[in-house]
């Protein structure tokens, strides 16, 4: 019985759990995808000051399941690797606040 009551208590806990996981996680051009960066406004608005209009393109949200390492592949000239790594930065400075 006591183990069904510690577990309900840890179940009802995970969503703060998650919560707090994802506040002190850095967002990461290699493994964040896109569509958790387009759902954080601060994120997105490093991806306008970055790669101006990409998430307004009528197309981004196919693309909300891959990472921005990976589109790289389909537009080479618009996201480049000093483009990633100034996203990047921009992004670890953003998780240190």
């Amino acid at each position: 019985m006591r183990f069904l009551i510690v577990l309900s208590l840890f179940a009802t806990s995970l969503p703060a759990i998650a919560a707090t996981g994802q506040a002190a996680t850095a967002y990461s051009a290699e493994e964040t995808d896109i569509g958790t960066l387009l759902d954080d406004p601060a994120a997105k608005a490093i991806l306008d000051k970055h790669i101006p209009g990409l998430t307004t393109n009528a197309e981004i949200t196919r693309a909300r399941v891959f990472t921005l390492r990976q589109i790289q592949q389909f537009v080479p000239d618009d996201v480049t690797d000093e483009i990633i790594g100034k996203i990047d930065a921009d992004f670890k400075a953003l998780s240190a606040k």
